[in-house]
């Protein structure tokens, strides 16, 4: 049998902002993270950074805490050079806009990493991975891989990886 050539394969590697704070009178769009969000998202990203983590693309929600987030994960996985974009498309809750997003990306990136929120992200994760999730949780990440060379044609991906900072919090 013979292994896909990296050419056939795209990975997916969803993330929800970290918690954000309630304490001022924002809107919704510019509310911050509170200091546990901060602290969950540095130990997801440590996690990941320890198992190995890269990607091609980094596309962001420009929320302050989609971005806030997007930033410590670039930090702690180094990421300073991978190509970032705000996209407005991504401030999105019922996950329209993500899948057209993700169906439109340039087919020569074969990793893509995105920040952003729920419930559009717990659906996209339901629809196109193999592992049922109820709620894809703040500073959550979940990695769907699929066998195709077109992101248009993503269909029945394979979630390779799920990393929530409850379940790092218990094996410490």
């Amino acid at each position: 049998m013979q292994k896909k050539s990296i050419k056939n394969t795209k990975v997916l590697r969803l993330i929800r902002h970290a918690k954000s704070s309630w304490k001022h009178d924002l809107q919704d769009i510019a509310r911050p993270l509170k200091q546990r969000g901060i602290d969950d998202s540095n130990l997801v990203a440590n996690h990941l950074f320890v198992k190995g983590f890269s990607t091609h693309l980094i596309l962001s929600s420009p929320a302050v805490r989609t971005q806030k987030t997007a930033q410590i994960f670039i930090n702690r996985l180094c990421l300073e050079n991978v190509k970032f974009e705000l996209r407005d498309e991504l401030y999105d809750f019922s996950g329209e806009n993500l899948l057209s997003t993700i169906k439109n990306t340039n087919d020569a990136i074969h990793d893509l990493t995105i920040f952003g929120h729920n419930n559009a992200l717990t659906n996209l994760v339901n629809t196109f991975g193999n592992i049922r999730i109820d709620n894809v949780v703040t500073s959550g990440y979940v990695e769907i891989s699929f066998s195709t060379d077109s992101w248009r044609n993503i269909n029945n991906g394979i979630t390779k990886r799920i990393v929530f900072p409850k379940d790092l919090k218990a094996n410490m």
